[in-house]
């Protein structure tokens, strides 16, 4: 996060290289993420937890038909994790990629397919026919 410019200001950048400016459409998403009233915050008046979740607004803002989440949940509390897996499976089923990687195995509920590494190996692969998303 770009540490002088507002939560708004820095989901409205990822914009900005896109040449558009939805100012709503930037909102849209920090309400998505439960931080609806934190617009006008610096990153340093932010958590931990709460500036992860900007940085996944902003991911978002573009509405990027693949999203790469690399551990998405893990500085948030279990509520935030909830809010952030639900908001991945919903734009999973709105037909979007994604592709997680984590250290949670639990997360793999989540996922129609999963791949295991180790150390940087690859250990195999399963399909899950039980997915949640």
């Amino acid at each position: 996060m770009i540490p002088f410019l507002t939560a708004l200001e820095n989901i409205m950048l990822a914009q900005h290289y896109h040449s558009v400016v939805d100012e709503a459409a930037a909102r849209k998403v920090l309400e998505q993420v439960g931080l609806g009233h934190r617009v006008t915050h610096l990153p340093s008046q932010l958590s931990g937890g709460e500036q992860q979740r900007v940085c996944i607004a902003r991911a978002l803002v573009n509405e990027p038909p693949v999203i790469f989440a690399d551990e998405p949940t893990g500085n948030l509390d279990e509520e935030n994790e909830q809010r952030v897996l639900d908001l991945l499976t919903d734009l999973h089923r709105q037909g979007r990629t994604i592709v997680m990687v984590t250290h949670n195995p639990a997360l793999g509920q989540f996922a129609d397919r999963i791949l295991r590494l180790q150390h940087g190996k690859y250990l195999g692969e399963e399909a899950n026919q039980h997915a949640l998303a």
